[in-house]
């Protein structure tokens, strides 16, 4: 869960220098124009920039789990996402005087048994009959 500058902070710890962009390439789609994979040399250096930023080094220890901590209380709660786009949504219903529908709830539908469509299908392999 950490963003592209937390692993440029990460990165830097062990004197390997990368832009955000080119961390960004590492988590595009396979297929698209910029993806790059991420080598060993990149995967090497921050999983030790990683060790060392959890857990510090020898003369400044820290404790994983403070740090751990940190990031969860950085980490916006599910509750407040929620609100914040309540909030939104009526900000919204202000600035154009509509009203806002509520969201539909899911209603499971009875399953239905269809006839096979293959039973309907005529099969002509492109001859014409002929009477």
């Amino acid at each position: 869960m950490l963003r592209d500058d937390q692993i440029e902070e990460i990165l830097k710890l062990v004197d390997f220098r990368m832009s955000k962009g080119e961390i960004g390439n590492f988590f595009r789609n396979a297929d698209h124009p910029k993806f790059v994979e991420c080598g060993d040399q990149v995967l090497r250096n921050f999983l030790n920039g990683l060790v060392i930023y959890l857990r510090g080094t020898k003369e400044n220890p820290k404790n994983p789990m403070d740090i751990i901590a940190i990031h969860k209380k950085e980490a916006q709660p599910k509750e407040f996402r929620e609100k914040s786009f309540d909030k939104l949504r009526i900000k919204k219903e202000d600035d154009n005087k509509k009203t806002v529908a509520p969201k539909k709830k899911f209603v499971a539908k009875k399953l239905v048994k269809k006839e096979p469509i293959v039973e309907k299908v005529q099969f002509k392999n492109g001859k014409k009959k002929s009477e």
